[in-house]
């Protein structure tokens, strides 16, 4: 059961957009439009980290991927609490 407070249920059906961040990286603009069907990108994420889950672009969880049926999913691993470093510190180097 989740903990609600008092008039929570007001803004439960306001829209937010959830964000699954695989990973990034920096490239120049020409390397951007050399791009293809049969091109790779390399990403700062290894295979065995957690994905970021972002809400209106602030980290509050982290989660693998799964498959569920023809489709993928997001399994949540671990909520991120108000101390913990967000996203931009986190992949700053």
């Amino acid at each position: 059961m989740t903990f609600m407070p008092r008039g929570f249920d007001l803004i439960m059906d306001v829209d937010v957009r959830l964000t699954v961040e695989l990973g990034k990286t920096e490239m120049k603009l020409k390397d951007v439009l050399a791009l293809t069907e049969e091109s790779v990108v390399v990403l700062d994420r290894m295979t065995d980290e957690l994905l970021d889950v972002m809400v209106n672009g602030k980290l509050i969880a982290r989660g693998e991927v799964v498959a569920q049926g023809d489709r993928f999913g997001l399994r949540i691993v671990e909520l991120v609490g108000q101390d913990a470093p967000t996203a931009e510190v986190r992949g700053a180097a």
